[in-house]
């Protein structure tokens, strides 16, 4: 237990801020930052290295709230500790993050402080947290990333990374499977800069968790290979703050401190209930925890006098020290290491470094041709022999998807200076951790099937949300794998993965249009990409006769067009499919039909296009259009309209050769052109 004063206060005001938001919003968590208050005090106060003044600082140490919905114990620490705000261009402002106004409009419209914490619109918020597992398994990419980081810039006598990444979680955390995969990703890396505390008050929503998370959480860590660390009751500061310095000081492994915490800590009915987790607690009982808080029981939102001064005086003073011991380091360093500093400024701002495209291939044309992913894996290692914070992996898959960044080492236990994960057969931890990685400043990607999109699309989803450049590679993308059959042939997955906003899906269809893809790829700042692939060859086309295919920028283009650009009917396919697009146009060709094959890549980058650009690639005037895709057809009737058609999935594929499968289900030269004859036809009967 604590006996100074100053603590106590400080503490208490964490504590009665939280019940005061959520009773002001009619909505929230109360009895989770009540609890857990002494430990993050504790950990904030005597461990943390951050400086409130500067919260983008690159060293600073990394805190995050797995158990997002306690978000008022996080929005008290950065108001109480004074953070200050920080502007998308990553200039930082004289003013805080989180106002006391912020806190009185806990969950409102536009406020600083959403129900859950959200990277980019609360500054001082490292990720954003809701879906629970995902923060703890963001820390494992975070971890991995400050190891890297330390090898790649560190040099004698300029420590330029040496962070250290805490975590609060809950027992809803490590329930989840994701917590799990990364949990075990971390034990086998033995990252000695992870620290994960776990609030064991073993309630959730349902009430005890006797109903159903009954396990030894510490037996299983130790069994990943972590460090366990037990601290009986999370009020006593003294306690704590031994296990985080065993945390700081014996390395070797990842940490989990299982810190026992009683929910709603304080309140006279609630404390150790249900209830308290997800409702607000009532005038009258708040009332009652502020009296047994020794706290003025009518007061609201109250900050005493001397607690933000604690906070500075400790954390805020440490912080500045270090931070600016950090800059004038970085002033030296940039003198003798220039072109190191040079890209450390540029991973800061997401800059891609100068000349990264410089040794991208142009493909000759080739019949044949390759699978994109053949391509896709040659322009990786174009781009990442100029793109040095280019790291990622594969879920278990390097041989198939093309990933691995040849002349650079994996990454082993202890050894984090290579640029491969092996992410082992992991899907969402590694969606998970390439958003850490990128949350880190690096360019982070991850690789497998298409179809295993599903297993990872939570993070996914979050890396739209937060807008980070994550990588998100796809290959066999389609029922082109032939005899794995329909548990492998992805079908749904292309138009899903399009209805999430602010992610890039790009399909290309053939090398060089990969390497446009790579093009759009590097340059990115916020959006992710989702790069889809082919496990069988396509032709490369020749393009001395097919359009430039630098009109994948532009997300689609005229690839083929009929003479005299007036055609009679558009055939618009992606990936694999356009190759069987350019063979229909030829054979409708022969027969006198004029027809424009259009290459769409990514539906997302031309609906940004102006709407003339759009208008000249599809001209409203041709009605008769013929989408061709192996996959879904949701979502084309956007770009083939009410009279035209789409040649697609409407069923799961099958296990078969991959002719056959085409044949059955209408991929082929004959039905592309006589779905197109049926559809001039319609056409001209409407008009």
């Amino acid at each position: 237990m604590t006996t100074d004063k100053q603590d106590v206060l400080a503490i208490n005001t964490i504590r009665t801020l939280a019940m005061d938001a959520v009773q002001q919003a009619h909505s929230g968590h109360p009895g989770a930052p009540m609890s857990l208050a002494p430990v993050a005090y504790q950990l904030w106060q005597q461990e943390l290295r951050y400086d409130p003044s500067h919260p983008i600082w690159p060293d600073r140490d990394r805190f995050i709230l797995s158990n997002g919905h306690a978000s008022m114990l996080l929005y008290a620490l950065l108001h109480l500790s004074g953070v200050k705000r920080v502007t998308r261009e990553y200039t930082v402002e004289d003013a805080p993050t989180v106002s006391l106004d912020d806190i009185k409009k806990f969950r409102q419209l536009d406020s600083a402080t959403p129900g859950h914490p959200e990277y980019r619109w609360t500054s001082g918020v490292e990720t954003t947290t809701g879906p629970l597992g995902q923060g703890v398994s963001n820390s494992v990419g975070m971890a991995i990333a400050s190891r890297w980081l330390s090898g790649h810039f560190n040099r004698p006598g300029f420590e330029m990374f040496s962070y250290d990444v805490y975590a609060i979680c809950g027992d809803g955390d490590l329930m989840e499977g994701v917590a799990s995969e990364a949990a075990s990703v971390a034990g086998h890396l033995q990252l000695p800069n992870l620290c994960w505390i776990y609030d064991s008050n073993h309630i959730s929503i349902d009430g005890s968790t006797d109903l159903a998370f009954t396990e030894d959480v510490g037996r299983r860590f130790e069994g990943y290979g972590w460090r366990v660390i037990r601290v009986p009751d999370a009020n006593d500061l003294t306690v704590m703050g031994e296990a985080l310095r065993t945390f700081k000081t014996l390395r070797g492994k990842p940490t989990l401190i299982i810190v026992t915490t009683q929910i709603a800590f304080g309140a006279p009915k609630l404390q150790g209930s249900a209830k308290a987790h997800g409702e607000p607690l009532g005038e009258e009982e708040i009332k009652g925890a502020k009296r047994n808080y020794g706290w003025p029981e009518d007061a609201k939102f109250l900050v005493p006098d001397g607690v933000r001064e604690r906070f500075q005086e400790r954390m805020g003073n440490r912080g500045k020290q270090l931070r600016t011991e950090w800059m004038q380091r970085f002033e030296e360093y940039r003198k003798q290491f220039p072109d190191l500093a040079d890209q450390l400024e540029r991973m800061q701002r997401r800059d891609p470094p100068q000349g990264w495209d410089s040794e991208l291939p142009t493909f000759p044309a080739d019949a044949k041709g390759m699978a994109t992913r053949e391509s896709s894996g040659k322009v990786l290692n174009a781009v990442a022999k100029h793109y040095p914070w280019m790291v990622g992996g594969s879920a278990d898959l390097n041989p198939s998807t093309k990933t691995y960044i040849t002349g650079s080492e994996s990454m082993k236990p202890g050894e984090y200076s290579g640029r491969n994960i092996h992410f082992g057969v992991r899907e969402h931890a590694m969606g998970s951790i390439v958003n850490g990685l990128c949350l880190s400043k690096l360019r982070g990607y991850g690789a497998t099937f298409l179809i295993f999109s599903d297993y990872q699309r939570p993070a996914i989803r979050l890396s739209a949300l937060m807008e980070l450049p994550a990588l998100h590679i796809f290959t066999h993308d389609s029922i082109g794998l032939g005899e794995d059959g329909p548990t492998h042939q992805p079908v749904e997955q292309l138009a899903s993965l399009r209805a999430i906003p602010g992610i890039i899906v790009m399909r290309p269809g053939d090398a060089n249009e990969v390497v446009e893809a790579w093009r759009v790829i590097g340059e990115q700042r916020k959006h992710p990409v989702v790069l889809v692939l082919t496990r069988q060859p396509v032709p490369t086309f020749d393009r001395s006769k097919f359009g430039a295919a630098s009109g994948v920028k532009r997300g689609g283009y005229v690839l083929v067009d009929a003479e005299g650009g007036k055609p009679e009917v558009i055939l618009i396919g992606t990936g694999s499919e356009v190759s069987l697009c350019v063979d229909a146009y030829e054979k409708l060709k022969a027969q006198g039909i004029k027809a424009r094959v259009v290459s769409l890549p990514s539906w997302e980058l031309f609906e940004q296009q102006p709407q003339e650009y759009q208008d000249s690639v599809l001209p409203p005037s041709v009605k008769a259009r013929v989408a061709v895709e192996k996959a879904a057809a949701f979502g084309w009737e956007r770009w083939v309209g009410h009279a035209g058609n789409v040649i697609a999935m409407r069923s799961f594929g099958a296990s078969a050769p991959i002719k056959d499968l085409q044949q059955k289900f209408g991929f082929t030269v004959d039905n592309v052109v006589q779905v197109s004859k049926d559809t001039i036809a319609k056409v001209k009967a409407r008009s």
